[in-house]
């Protein structure tokens, strides 16, 4: 087991099994945001799609990781950067997904701009895609 992986679960008030370890480790190893498909893909000799669905789930709701939007419409996710001991702010940067390669990142170097809605109007999430050629394939 990696000691790193075990760390961010017990950081994260996290049980640490077999699976949350795995996809935890997929997400450290590719560094971009992945689907429950791509998870699935890469973790299906050991993992079922509803226990991967599950431990996605747990990640989300302990702020583990951020949901991602693409294009498609296909929902990813990313592993947050934020200390777990500060407030999270992950849904306050853009995603870049590159035309070439498909790969959805997060750039946390950019944050999105506070807007403002109408009175009566409860904003709870917001998130802003922007398409092109990553640095890996321009």
């Amino acid at each position: 087991m990696s000691v790193k992986t075990a760390e961010i679960l017990k950081e994260n008030n996290l049980r640490v099994t077999s699976c949350r370890r795995d996809v935890l480790n997929t997400f450290l190893g590719k560094k971009v945001a992945l689907s429950h498909a791509d998870l699935e893909e890469e973790l299906r000799e050991n993992f079922d799609r509803v226990t991967i669905y599950r431990t996605l789930k747990t990640f989300l709701e302990s702020d583990l990781i951020h949901k991602v939007l693409d294009d498609s419409g296909t929902a990813k996710y990313a592993l947050c950067t934020h200390d777990t001991h500060e407030p999270h702010h992950d849904h306050e940067h853009v995603h870049f997904k590159c035309e070439v390669c498909g790969k959805t990142n997060c750039i946390e170097e950019v944050s999105l701009p506070k807007v403002i809605l109408p009175k009566g109007y409860i904003s709870k999430e917001m998130n802003l895609l922007v398409q092109g050629i990553c640095k890996n394939c321009s």
